[in-house]
């Protein structure tokens, strides 16, 4: 019997030593996509302008739960049409006639359409209500930021 007992008391205090109180539970962490809508370029109105911008100088954030976007515009030049300045504005997607509108603030922006290299185009001279000649073509390039 002695000689079974040290045995199994030598096992037990092995593993009950192996063993720790401040053991950490690899939690995953959750990320998400912010989809950021860089403007990088506006052609047309009356003049025919062609203005370029760099990233990150007029960025459009949609909100699509609370219907908001968010425009962070750093544009100085004030030459420039860079259609929104800073602020948050309610806005709305309107169908008509198989095209899609944005309705920003209460007014028709323009038709929007995505491109297949991650652009969006807002035409001002496309409405529900028909085409003008002087708006605006503003060209917004997708940029993706992962959150952790």
């Amino acid at each position: 019997m002695k000689r079974y007992f040290y045995p199994i008391v030598l096992s037990c205090l092995f593993v009950l030593a192996g063993c720790s109180t401040n053991s950490t539970v690899d939690v995953p962490t959750q990320s998400f996509e912010i989809i950021r809508w860089n403007l990088i370029k506006t052609t047309g109105g009356i003049a025919g302008v062609n203005y370029e911008f760099s990233l990150k100088t007029v960025v459009w954030t949609f909100d699509i739960n609370k219907q908001q976007v968010n425009v962070v515009n750093s544009n100085t030049d004030t030459t420039k049409q860079d259609a929104l300045a800073t602020g948050t504005y309610p806005y709305e997607e309107i169908e008509s006639k198989g095209n899609k509108f944005l309705n920003i603030d209460g007014n028709t922006f323009g038709k929007f359409t995505f491109t297949s290299n991650d652009q969006l185009i807002i035409d001002q001279n496309e409405r529900p209500e028909g085409t003008g000649a002087d708006g605006f073509v503003f060209t917004f390039q997708k940029v993706v930021e992962i959150v952790n």
